[in-house]
């Protein structure tokens, strides 16, 4: 923190900081996705770290990655520039998959995604779930139809796998590239549509979960309206060797770096998932209460991989429920609380928990057995071998501002 900062700050904030977003505990998440270990793996770095360095960024390994946990501001004051104003967030390190056919390719993918694709307008995305026969999570992902085929955006420290998995499903019928030579930049925030707009002209068109190619600066740039942070914001997939210019003059337009510690804060308060704490190989998309995200006429038909589990857990209910968890008071529960009833029986764990700077208090996610899951049910949170009252609430914590009718 800059000096004059920190008594500006108060010893609690400060405190927040320090400990309450921990680099390990908060984001260091990768190396247990689907329980793999690295050994003497080379640290990657993606085409913004010298732009990282020289504006101060505290680093953390991420998903085989070296990533700006926070820049000089800290945490707290990135998550609310970027709620007020407009962050720039560095997500070259996540995996672009673009898949190329016609539509042999939309038949073979309805068989391993649950979703309609023939009935998904080009340039349209989807949120989906690369699943297993039990239909437990290897993946969280968006799928966006574009002309040549699909473009799937995977996470970091599943592309590889992922990539496996796919490659095997579909055989070499079709061309499958996931590109390295693309950064992922993502721009949020209640300005970032004007920013944005002023350095490539049309994206204000864009509806949310819609993309589009565009020229810009003598390169295609694929941009979609999307976002992990409950605001309105774009991502952008640019060459590597033009992604530095190109958030520079982001910065020059009044946008600011933020870092993956307030990414974190920003979609907790959304209620957002994150790979490897609400989803995983044991859990299901139904358990993970996002049944939304499943296509109406694909649950009726089923023929995807995992559909019969999902149709029993849709008939019969989930043993257990992702909820939104409001601790009282200012505890902050973090990931492996264990919950309790009233009777000291344990119904569940929480997968993340921090504090929400725009709510103004500590917040968290969790899975409870569902006979506990109604909003407003009272739970009990042990943290360092005392329980503490917590409440059952609805999410997201913070409402969401995704702009959905432009056009």
């Amino acid at each position: 923190n800059h000096p004059g900062n920190s008594q500006a700050k108060g010893p609690y904030i400060l405190t927040l900081e320090r400990e309450l977003f921990s680099p390990k505990e908060q984001i260091s998440q990768a190396p247990r996705q689907r329980g793999h270990r690295r050994v003497n793996m080379e640290i990657k770095k993606t085409s913004l770290n010298k732009l990282h360095q020289n504006n101060q960024a505290k680093f953390v390994e991420f998903a085989g990655y070296e990533m700006p946990i926070q820049y000089s501001k800290g945490i707290i004051e990135e998550h609310k520039f970027t709620r007020s104003h407009s962050g720039i967030f560095d997500v070259s390190h996540m995996g672009q998959l673009f898949i190329y056919g016609d539509e042999s390719l939309t038949e073979e993918l309805e068989k391993i995604f649950p979703l309609d694709l023939k009935n998904l307008q080009q340039n349209c995305s989807k949120y989906s779930f690369l699943m297993n026969e039990d239909a437990g999570i290897y993946d969280d992902l968006i799928i966006t139809k574009i002309e040549e085929g699909y473009l799937i955006i995977l996470n970091a420290a599943c592309k590889e796998k992922d990539f496996e998995i796919l490659s095997n499903l579909l055989g070499k019928r079709f061309k499958m590239n996931l590109d390295n030579n693309r950064s992922l930049i993502a721009i949020q925030g209640p300005k970032s549509v004007e920013i944005l707009n002023s350095i490539i002209n049309g994206v204000d068109q864009l509806n949310f979960m819609t993309g589009n190619w565009f020229d810009s600066d003598n390169q295609k740039l694929f941009v979609t309206r999307s976002g992990y942070t409950g605001e309105d914001g774009f991502e952008i997939s640019i060459s590597n060797d033009k992604a530095e210019k190109f958030v520079e003059n982001l910065i020059e337009k009044g946008a600011q770096l933020i870092g993956l510690g307030a990414r974190d804060t920003l979609r907790l308060e959304a209620g957002l998932c994150l790979y490897g704490h609400e989803l995983d190989i044991n859990k299901t998309p139904v358990e993970a209460n996002l049944r939304w995200a499943i296509s109406k006429s694909r649950l009726l038909n089923g023929g995807f991989i995992g559909s019969k589990k999902i149709m029993n857990q849709m008939q019969d209910g989930a043993s257990q429920i992702r909820v939104g968890i409001k601790p009282e008071g200012r505890l902050i529960a973090r990931e492996k609380t264990k919950i309790f009833n009233d009777t000291d029986k344990q119904i569940g764990e929480i997968t993340s928990g921090t504090f929400g700077p725009s709510v103004n208090g500590p917040i968290a996610m969790g899975y409870v057995d569902k006979e506990f899951s109604k909003v407003d049910t009272k739970i009990l949170l042990e943290v360092r071998g005392k329980k503490h009252p917590a409440n059952v609430c609805a999410l997201p914590f913070y409402k969401k501002n995704y702009v959905k009718g432009v056009n």
